[in-house]
């Protein structure tokens, strides 16, 4: 069955391009012009993934971004035109999972879409325990002392990916290849502000973390000591 792509984006010409391209790939798109009409249209058509251009008309992509996450963890890449604007750290800030810079090469976007769309690889079929957290990786489910936590899948996989080598310290650029599929260069702000939420999600204080500690000058882990 084709993955639904939810287009939020006002350019039309843009828009129509991109809804062609997609359809062309197998995809099922759907589009939308402006902001004020996107929430409604996410939950008509309950896409598997949303392209979410920032500037938008009625509301922009951050206050949607935002309406988004409040009821679901579904796939958000960003459309913006300026990848050191605060536009990106804002979106991303609001729960989106990566961001794209206009004009975009197609593969480029290509490999954004499938690396979001792409089920978690696990060989395990256990529950993993980290501090009070249990993580059932075929359920996707994870549960802090018993009560269920809501994570998006991009956070779901990045505990994951710390949790099964609890020993290992991650470097950022570690995180980018096997949570976002990135195999170049990318910019390591996708990881420091997907910690920061994750954290807000399952420490008993994020400003002071047990579960998910940073190695100063390298990165991440879990776990202390």
């Amino acid at each position: 069955m084709a993955h639904k792509i939810l287009v939020v984006e006002d350019d039309h010409g843009i828009r129509e391009s991109l809804t062609n391209w997609l359809e062309s790939l197998g995809y099922e798109p759907a589009a939308c012009g402006d902001g004020s009409t996107a929430l409604s249209t996410f939950k008509t058509v309950q896409p598997d993934l949303v392209l979410l251009d920032v500037m938008l008309p009625g509301k922009d992509g951050i206050e949607v971004c935002n309406e988004i996450r409040s009821i679901a963890g579904t796939p958000i890449i960003m459309l913006t035109a300026k990848a050191e604007s605060e536009d990106v750290v804002r979106g991303l800030e609001a729960g989106a999972d990566d961001y794209v810079v206009k004009p975009f090469d197609s593969q480029v976007l290509l490999a954004r879409i499938k690396a979001r769309l792409r089920p978690l690889e696990s060989t395990s079929s256990e529950v993993i325990t980290i501090g009070p957290l249990t993580l059932d990786v075929v359920g996707h489910e994870v549960k802090r002392n018993g009560e269920k936590i809501s994570l998006t899948p991009l956070e779901f996989s990045l505990l994951h990916t710390l949790a099964v080598k609890p020993k290992q310290v991650f470097t950022r650029e570690m995180l980018l290849d096997t949570v976002w599929g990135y195999h170049y260069k990318a910019d390591t702000r996708l990881v420091n502000v997907h910690v920061q939420r994750l954290r807000s999600k399952i420490e008993d204080d994020p400003d002071n973390p047990k579960i998910v500690t940073t190695v100063r000058g390298i990165g991440y882990k879990a776990g202390q000591g």
